[in-house]
């Protein structure tokens, strides 16, 4: 189990992770389409969002010109259902309702269908904790599979409530143990604009995922 990040810990995980090359265009070119507000019921932002899932290593088929287009149906479905139970609250002020609701919501997001004919592929955890974490950036804290299996030793959406359990300490110390707002952590870091639930992932996957491919 990671121990709780300090500030210079984040400031030392985000150098990291910037030296990389990973501080996102692919975000950026989101935010360009969305504006900041991911909406799935607009087909041009469940295009942008596959699109930023690809680059992030989700490897999900984007279809061609006039072929079906399973993973902008299977999500703008989810999002009927499930977006305005979605919560937007920080990380560190979640309460256990939202933390529940963000575990259900990862398992109905991983068993999407987001390929057409056989086999059908699903969206899977990974993808499904990425895209929580697009809709919902100062909320969600997310996870690869490295991250999820060290700490949780599950990827299921009773383990990715647990995660957001994890990430709501860590933020709720970091914001208490400093005295700062989340704009001035993620200034004092070197990443202005950056959300905690963003900085926390970052330290995360450099003191797992990073590390480990390392070895």
């Amino acid at each position: 189990m990671l121990s709780a990040p300090t500030l210079d810990d984040l400031r030392a995980a985000s150098a990291t992770f910037t030296s990389l090359g990973a501080v996102d265009r692919a975000t950026r070119e989101l935010d360009d389409v969305t504006h900041g507000a991911l909406d799935l019921a607009n087909p041009g932002h469940a295009d942008a969002l596959l699109r930023w899932l690809n680059a992030w290593g989700c490897r999900i088929r984007i279809p061609r010109q006039g072929e079906a287009t399973p993973f902008q149906d299977a999500v703008g479905a989810w999002w009927a259902e499930w977006g305005g139970a979605m919560p937007s609250r920080p990380l560190a002020r979640l309460g256990e309702r939202d933390i529940a609701r963000l575990g259900a919501a990862h398992d109905a997001l991983s068993a999407l269908p987001v390929t057409a004919g056989a086999p059908v592929r699903s969206l899977a955890s990974t993808a499904a904790a990425k895209m929580l974490f697009a809709l919902r950036p100062r909320a969600v804290m997310p996870w690869d599979a490295a991250i999820a299996l060290a700490l949780h030793a599950a990827r299921d959406g009773n383990a990715f409530a647990r995660h957001q359990r994890l990430g709501r300490e860590w933020a709720s110390a970091i914001l208490a143990g400093t005295s700062l707002t989340e704009r001035q952590v993620s200034v004092a870091v070197g990443r202005p604009g950056a959300t905690l639930a963003k900085l926390l992932d970052e330290y995360c996957y450099v003191r797992i995922t990073y590390r480990g491919r390392a070895r």
